[in-house]
């Protein structure tokens, strides 16, 4: 019978002790979840299509400007980017004419480079709209946060923080 009962718990201390070989820590987890976000971060950057979606805005000369409940998106395609931006700063030589308030403009990019660097991609594109030609740079981080920067002749430099995303079905257009 003591045999029988030590046998027993030295079954049950097995079986506990491998079980808990086969769990990951949190930090195993925490870092799988890591690589993962990276591969597809690589994946979205490496296919040119993809949709910058900003959090808030930092125009020169401004306070960052808080863009969570505003609807704003610039969409990246190979041979197509629109850009529905708000735009805050300064605008120049017309600009208050045309009654458009934002950065709104699609067009074929006539430059469109990525590079991967240490630590983000860095993409630029140029892009001439209807009344404007807007060099866009952004850098995308590995855990898909992203920084964009819209350069103008009409109007002053604007930041943007936000994220990248794939492109939904409905937003193909």
């Amino acid at each position: 019978m003591k045999t029988k009962n030590i046998f027993l718990v030295l079954l049950l201390s097995l079986f506990v002790t491998m079980s808990f070989a086969q769990e990951k820590t949190r930090k195993q987890l925490k870092e799988a979840r890591k690589i993962e976000k990276q591969k597809q971060t690589e994946i979205l950057v490496n296919s040119k299509e993809f949709v910058f979606v900003a959090r808030n805005a930092s125009p020169q000369g401004f306070r960052n400007i808080d863009l969570t409940t505003n609807p704003n998106y610039v969409k990246f395609q190979p041979d197509f980017i629109k850009s529905e931006m708000p735009f805050f700063g300064t605008a120049y030589s017309g600009v208050a004419y045309r009654g458009d308030g934002g950065l709104n403009f699609e067009g074929k990019p006539q430059e469109y480079t990525i590079k991967k660097e240490k630590k983000a991609y860095q993409i630029k594109a140029v892009v001439k709209g209807q009344y404007d030609v807007y060099t866009i740079y952004l850098s995308v981080f590995f855990d898909s946060s992203a920084s964009l920067s819209i350069n103008s002749n009409n109007r002053s430099t604007i930041s943007y923080n936000g994220e990248i995303r794939a492109i939904e079905k409905k937003d193909i257009k």
